[in-house]
């Protein structure tokens, strides 16, 4: 049986009591671990005006993140092209191509990354950037990605440089809407973040892959979906370590932005009230449990969503807690383990 493929998607993660600079000095130590472990790829995430995440640059991370590791891929989990000129992507991902050649992934979704104000303030100087231009942003991206545009074209003189004999992997990322449609119409890799929208992921790739349309990017489908994971040595574990992401949404919802909170601050706060995640539901945003439970569940979710490969959301207050997540689930899924970057 072929392996299931992992990824690892990384929001840089502040804690309270922590700091920004703690969460990034953290990004580069776990991917140094995911690399050693067989993880696939390390997509570093894009948030804005938040004390929660410290990932709000990918394209600044992205370099720091491929120069400690070796042979894991690195990419953009994603750079949300709304905000920016398609151009200035192409060009920073270039770049990153042209030094990592082989080894970077540029994501993309349509998703704002923060509130409304902080939507606005990005596109300073620009005007808002209507939702219904996403399509045209994605096409003129793709143009200058793989020097696409035909003759007449009003970008065919504007050449994105620098020019590097391989481009990146283009994924599109969506948690819902059309974005299985337009991955599929570009023929690039779908990626659904089912850990943000709560939704199945099985329909949205069975709807990439029966529309899916071969292109310079790719000949064949590829399909996956990312969903928090937290994995401990026992269920009970998983499921107090889970609490933090609970109590830390329960505050998102009523504007309170603290950063991730301890499991002890969590389950005082949300009392006996508090219902530890259930496995086995289909469209869960985060599963925790043990080892044997865990490796059960991917599997699961892989095959009903048909899944070439999961990418694995963990956050926890604690950041040993996280590392040993990874490690166990490594453990489990029998990934193959590769010599130290």
């Amino acid at each position: 049986m072929t392996r299931l493929k992992l990824g690892v998607v990384d929001q840089s993660p502040v804690r309270t009591g922590g700091t920004a600079a703690d969460a990034l000095r953290e990004t580069l130590e776990l991917a140094r671990i995911a690399d050693r472990l067989g993880y696939s790829r390390y997509w570093l995430a894009e948030h804005h005006s938040t004390n929660s995440f410290a990932g709000s640059s990918p394209a600044v991370l992205i370099p720091r993140v491929a120069s400690v590791t070796r042979d894991i891929r690195v990419g953009s989990g994603g750079v949300l092209l709304s905000h920016y000129s398609p151009l200035q992507v192409a060009e920073n991902f270039r770049t990153l191509e042209a030094l990592f050649p082989g080894r970077i992934d540029l994501g993309i979704g349509r998703a704002p990354g923060g509130d409304g104000r902080a939507a606005l303030a990005l596109q300073y100087g620009r005007g808002r950037i209507d939702v219904d231009r996403f399509p045209q942003q994605v096409e003129d991206l793709a143009g200058w990605m793989t020097d696409a545009f035909g003759d007449g074209h009003p970008w065919r003189r504007v050449r994105a440089m620098p020019r590097a004999q391989s481009v990146p992997e283009l994924w599109m990322l969506g948690s819902g809407g059309s974005s299985a449609y337009y991955a599929a119409d570009r023929g690039c890799g779908f990626s659904f973040a089912q850990f943000i929208s709560g939704v199945d992921g099985a329909g949205q790739v069975r709807h990439y892959r029966d529309r899916f349309r071969p292109s310079a990017w790719r000949a064949e489908p590829a399909a996956s979906v990312a969903l928090g994971v937290i994995c401990a040595d026992t269920q009970a574990e998983a499921q107090r370590l889970a609490s933090s992401m609970a109590l830390w949404g329960m505050r998102i919802m009523h504007g309170r932005d603290r950063g991730i909170p301890s499991p002890d601050e969590a389950l005082a706060e949300m009392g006996a009230a508090w219902t530890p995640p259930r496995l086995g539901e289909d469209g869960a945003r985060m599963i925790a449990g043990d080892p044997a439970q865990i490796r059960d569940e991917l599997h699961r979710i892989a095959a009903r969503c048909a899944a070439d490969e999961l990418m694995i959301v963990t956050v926890t207050h604690d950041f040993d807690a996280r590392v040993r997540s990874y490690e166990l689930i490594a453990e489990a899924m029998g990934l193959e383990a590769r010599g130290s970057a």
